[in-house]
């Protein structure tokens, strides 16, 4: 119920906009977010959107350089990746959080993507 795309190989500075179509009772979740996963590091929360637009959240080495958004008439969510560093590579996650709760962790969202691979060259 959660597909994403957009990602790719990049060179450093470079952007890329990743996309996260959603159907059925996803799209009408509480928040949605992108996590992320590097090899041999824990998967992180790297960005969250509630339903009303009116709180997002970024991760501290993210903020000023990704941004994440919806699209309620598309059913899509956005991550919107610029400058990015060798360090943002990693497969990201969107993640749907129907029922609320903490949307700082990772437990609290219920339906997951696939995961597209998003590598940065130096």
């Amino acid at each position: 119920q959660l597909v994403e795309s957009g990602g790719g190989l990049v060179q450093a500075g470079g952007s890329l906009r990743l996309s996260c179509a959603a159907s059925g009772r996803t799209f009408s979740a509480n928040a949605m977010a992108w996590f992320r996963q590097a090899p041999g590091k824990e998967r992180e929360l790297v960005a969250s959107i509630t339903d009303s637009n009116r709180w997002t959240y970024y991760a501290d080495s993210v903020k000023g350089r990704f941004t994440i958004s919806r699209d309620n008439a598309k059913n899509t969510v956005y991550l919107q990746m610029n400058s990015l560093k060798p360090e943002d590579t990693a497969v990201y996650y969107c993640a749907a959080n129907l029922y609320g709760g903490n949307l700082y962790m990772e437990r609290t969202y219920n339906y997951w993507g696939q995961g597209t691979q998003v590598t940065v060259s130096s």
